[in-house]
């Protein structure tokens, strides 16, 4: 009989924890190792058997996996948000360790999806234009929210524009208040044109992705947000049906519903009530029917 090993992996800047349980659930080794990538092979490498490998989705998860996925049999990134048992009783590295393979053992971890290398580039290209979007949208709440603090109306965009600061700078009386906005533009003048070529770049790098061109013949659906759908999505094949799809992609309607019944003269009779239905968008997480400026 082939004999399996479950390796639970609780991964850290520095260190990694590791636990190592039989078929039965008999933990028969643990031990702590440096996050280095020989450490990490030669402690797999002098474990005999078929090797079942799991760890969290976190910082280090991308490079774990490309160092692991052709060393074991099985190789589970799991979402630490759906592991329940990681949250019940005591924590520490060497039980996250162990909880980690007990509940890869009893096939209860909910995978995250890694292995698409094709589109990594695309990936991470898009994960730097959203990651400058929220900059750029942070800086210009800031800036309103200080006009704002002093009773002056900002509504519309001239108040971020080159050309009229020095009109709107003006009307702040307080000295130390219009260095504060000084430095606010400053940093949005920095951080716009660097948006600007990440966005340049994502689209550079969506010409080479054919599913970019089948994207853009759905209305409403331009070259940012087809390059963001392919990055996220990487590939259908991922999903077992098409409605997984569609619910991933935020272009399925999610009902949400409770009392469906009610009782009338002493019968049960369904509930006629409008169902309250909503849709979220993958891009930037809004209401689907109404996409950001952003996206």
């Amino acid at each position: 009989m082939d004999t399996v090993r479950y390796i639970g992996l609780d991964v850290h800047r520095d260190t990694v924890s590791a636990a190592v349980l039989d078929r039965e659930g008999k933990l028969m080794m643990q031990s702590v190792l440096a996050t280095r990538a020989p450490a990490i092979l030669d402690f797999l490498g002098g474990i005999q058997g078929t090797l079942q490998v799991t760890f969290e989705e976190g910082t280090h998860s991308a490079w774990l996996y490309d160092l692991l996925v052709r060393r074991v049999a099985r190789l589970v990134v799991c979402d630490p948000r759906k592991a329940a048992l990681m949250k019940d009783g005591n924590k520490s590295d060497r039980i996250d360790a162990r909880k980690l393979a007990e509940l890869l053992r009893t096939n209860q971890l909910k995978p995250v999806y890694h292995g698409e290398h094709g589109v990594r580039t695309l990936k991470e290209l898009g994960r730097s234009y959203l990651t400058l979007t929220q900059d750029v949208t942070r800086v210009m709440n800031r800036i309103k929210a200080l006009y704002r603090s002093w009773a002056i109306p900002c509504g519309g965009t001239t108040v971020y524009a080159p050309r009229h600061r020095a009109e709107w700078l003006a009307k702040i009386a307080e000295p130390g208040v219009r260095i504060r906005a000084q430095r606010l533009y400053q940093q949005l003048d920095v951080l716009q044109p660097v948006r600007q070529q990440a966005r340049h770049d994502r689209l550079l790098e969506s010409h080479k992705q054919p599913a970019v061109k089948l994207l853009r013949q759905i209305p409403s659906i331009g070259p940012i947000r087809a390059a963001l759908l392919v990055a996220l999505l990487q590939t259908p094949h991922r999903f077992r049906t098409k409605r997984q799809l569609w619910a991933y992609s935020g272009f399925a309607i999610e009902i949400h519903d409770s009392g469906e019944y009610r009782c009338v003269r002493g019968k049960l009779q369904r509930n006629r009530e409008r169902i309250t239905v909503r849709g979220l968008c993958l891009v930037c997480g809004c209401c689907k029917f109404g996409w950001q400026q952003w996206c």
